[in-house]
């Protein structure tokens, strides 16, 4: 088992979210090892405190100071009112994951009122990786733990795809068409890491477009694919004002990613660039409380720069090409950005070997970009990359 970066809090309930697959009840059993564990997709489980949500308190022994588990409490939203009033009246300590926010979202359900703090678990990063981090490998099949320990990486993903993404969405109800939801969900796979047209999509799946916007809605909700708005902060050019869109993880993209001898590699090998890029980004700003917003910037002349982080620490602009050679025109976009917002710290990541900094914009190698990244978003030390690297 790797290390997490995660960090949870010592004496204070909290939710955990994530897709599934990424390791949070093998995380939580490690580090909690004497916490009372409930498994709501174990079946007896889950029908014995469905049908009384008061069964809950039964089943906790008087004597028990510990944390309390209580996996996958989308499952029985109304369980939420019974772990209120234990925290309320016992002061008990609880830990409630989940891998879907759809049902938590509803009207009446009770999400604590700020008496659990909310916590994200993602994909590896390369930190918690280590050693066995390989750039191709991570291209290929991603970041989910369980890749990792798999002799047929590629089965393992599709067996994701197949139960998870498409079986649980099923049986979930969240969707009636489950046809149509699999052409979907090819069909989104070309906009990953690009600005989302609904209605090329409709056109191109044969759904309504409103059904389209309700399934993006369904992977948001599922953990598993998020939008990125636009950066329009103060804005001295006509921007585009649609959001992108991410599968969660580069490994999930590519097996939902349709390939054939009329795809070039730049058409799949970009995005997954970019996703690894954004993935990494993600959780870090989370594991380390960087609190940066995150964009993208593009204007309507179709000047993009692929991620923009907005915080307290500073304005990060970051083009990500798949290309071993830059030349001066693939500077254009950041330098752009960079005459827009002069404070800027502008990164343009690529597939070659060498670090430069040219007209005020660090270029720097993709496995350098992704081994630095902390200290980058610290934003105290990037003028010092040289001598990061040599570190």
């Amino acid at each position: 088992m790797y290390t997490r970066l995660l960090k949870p809090p010592k004496n204070k309930s909290f939710f955990l979210f994530g897709p599934r697959g990424v390791g949070k009840t093998t995380y939580l059993k490690y580090t909690f090892p004497q916490a009372l564990y409930f498994d709501l997709l174990d079946f007896e489980t889950y029908n014995h405190l469905l049908a009384r949500p008061s069964r809950l308190a039964e089943q906790i022994p008087s004597n028990h100071k510990d944390w309390i588990i209580i996996d996958e409490i989308q499952r029985i939203p109304d369980l939420l009112f019974e772990v209120h009033r234990l925290i309320e009246t016992y002061k008990y300590k609880f830990i409630l994951t989940g891998s879907s926010a759809r049902k938590l979202k509803a009207k009446n359900v009770n999400l604590l009122a700020g008496r659990a703090l909310t916590l994200y678990m993602y994909p590896l990063t390369i930190q918690e990786i280590g050693k066995d981090f390989s750039l191709k490998s991570s291209l290929l099949y991603g970041h989910l733990p369980a890749v990792f320990n798999e002799e047929d990486k590629q089965k393992y993903l599709e067996s994701y795809v197949t139960t998870y993404l498409r079986e649980e969405v099923q049986q979930e109800g969240l969707t009636r068409n489950i046809g149509a939801f699999n052409r979907f969900l090819e069909t989104a796979s070309f906009s990953q890491a690009q600005i989302i047209n609904i209605s090329n999509i409709a056109r191109e799946t044969g759904i309504h477009r409103k059904v389209v916007e309700n399934y993006f809605s369904i992977l948001e909700d599922l953990l598993i694919g998020e939008k990125i708005l636009p950066f329009q902060k103060r804005a001295k050019r006509r921007l585009i004002r649609h959001p992108k869109f991410y599968f969660f993880d580069v490994g999930i993209y590519r097996t939902l990613r349709p390939r054939g001898p009329l795809d070039s590699p730049e058409e799949i090998d970009g995005p997954a660039l970019e996703t690894l890029i954004w993935q990494e980004i993600k959780a870090l700003n989370h594991y380390l409380n960087f609190n940066y917003q995150i964009y993208y910037w593009r204007t309507v002349q179709g000047a993009e720069v692929d991620i923009v982080l907005y915080g307290e620490k500073g304005l990060i602009g970051i083009e990500v090409k798949r290309s071993s050679l830059i030349n001066e025109k693939d500077l254009h976009n950041l330098e752009k950005f960079k005459n827009d917002y002069p404070q800027a710290k502008c990164y343009l990541i690529y597939t070659g070997r060498q670090y430069r900094f040219w007209k005020n914009i660090h270029i720097i190698s993709i496995a350098d970009f992704l081994h630095i990244l902390p200290d980058i978003l610290i934003n105290n030390k990037v003028n010092n990359i040289n001598i990061l690297l040599n570190q």
